[in-house]
């Protein structure tokens, strides 16, 4: 019998919460879901902290509702902006020479889980590889006999501001126990098959106001960075510049190539209640250009901050809501960065969407989880 998970993803202009299961072929049967628009957050803070518990709460209910069944515990992913990923060599001896087991795995997670962080805990813990005595890397060393097992391990660990605040948040609601994952790591994890990420994935998260830029080896996160911007502050910058309403400038943005050389006499046509408005193509499209512009730039400063060495001829994946929906995005951003582009969404039927990429990964690695086919939460 198919059993279901609650999870509730923590995005930056939307709370989600979702009721699932595994279906055939490995897809989801949904069972309820429920969603929350809220101020979001930036720079490692909630814009509007109050409205938060409101959020949670209502998307909570809404899953609930459209499940018929009650929530008690669930997972939370935790966003890259409350969180940060240390990757160690870690070691392991045995007195003899044994069968490794998920029993000696664990023991090297959590022997070498020595963090003396007061602002952090760590959350998850998964390979990148591990080494054998007679120097082989494998991803999995389950089954191989060895007196000794190395292996490099990332770690991620989440704010304890973030995971205090939560944690008030859903023992208010009634939600008895939670448990955290990291929503970028879910998001490789989910879109990636082993052999794509045993070659390193390189994963740009693109939301409404905040941007993830991931490098991941084998099941775990090498690298993480983040800052604040995103798709909506495209739609910041063609309200402002044009002196139009948000909801227009939105609409614009979704009406826009900016691919096309447009001329000067080219525009736009977007519905603004019962008025067509006209813009001029040339002048949105180089506003959105701009943003997109200074958007390449930060993912730029990330990548150069990234101790790890990845190939060059690995594309750069884009997902989330706030750049895979522009048209032409794809060819701009490949000729910006100097780097093959590819747009990444989940690989599921219905609901196959980039900006569904964070809880779509959240609910397929917490199955694993709860199934037993994945161990990645830490052993405190």
């Amino acid at each position: 019998m198919a059993r279901s998970v609650a999870i509730v993803d923590i995005g930056s202009s939307s709370i989600t919460a979702l009721i699932g299961e595994r279906g055939i072929n490995n897809t989801f049967r949904i069972l309820g879901k429920g969603v929350s628009d809220y101020a979001g957050f930036e720079n490692g803070q909630f814009i509007e902290p109050e409205t938060v518990k409101m959020a949670v709460g209502l998307a909570i209910a809404n899953a609930e509702s459209s499940s018929g069944m009650k929530i008690t515990e669930a997972f939370v992913g935790v966003p890259g902006e409350f969180s940060t990923v240390i990757c160690k060599e870690c070691s392991l001896t045995f007195a003899k020479q044994k069968k490794i087991t998920q029993k000696e795995v664990d023991q090297l997670y959590f022997t070498n889980n020595n963090f003396k962080y007061p602002t952090h805990t760590v959350i998850n813990n998964s390979p990148i590889y591990f080494t054998l005595e007679d120097g082989r890397r494998v991803i999995d060393p389950i089954g191989n006999y060895a007196t000794r097992l190395n292996g490099l391990v990332s770690y991620v660990l989440a704010e304890n501001n973030f995971l205090d605040f939560m944690e008030n948040i859903f023992s208010e609601i009634g939600v008895r126990q939670t448990y955290y994952v990291s929503a970028c790591l879910a998001e490789c994890l989910h879109m990636f098959e082993p052999q794509i990420r045993d070659r390193y994935v390189l994963l740009v998260d693109c939301g409404y106001i905040t941007t993830n830029v991931m490098l991941s080896r084998g099941d775990g996160l090498l690298f993480l960075s983040n800052f604040s911007m995103g798709g909506g502050y495209i739609t910041a910058d063609l309200s402002s510049c044009l002196k139009i309403g948000f909801s227009v400038a939105e609409n614009l943005k979704h009406k826009a190539v900016i691919s096309w050389e447009a001329g000067k006499d080219d525009t736009y046509d977007v519905a603004n209640k019962d008025v067509i408005e006209s813009f001029a193509a040339k002048d949105t499209n180089q506003i959105i250009r701009d943003r997109i512009d200074l958007i390449a730039k930060y993912i730029e400063k990330s990548l150069a901050n990234c101790v790890y060495d990845f190939p060059e001829y690995i594309p750069l994946y884009i997902t989330g809501g706030g750049l895979n929906y522009i048209k032409g995005i794809k060819d701009y951003l490949t000729k910006r960065l100097g780097r093959r582009v590819e747009l990444v969404k989940p690989n599921i039927p219905h609901i196959s969407r980039p900006d569904t990429s964070s809880e779509i990964g959240l609910l397929d690695v917490c199955i694993d989880i709860t199934d037993g086919y994945l161990n990645i939460l830490a052993i405190n």
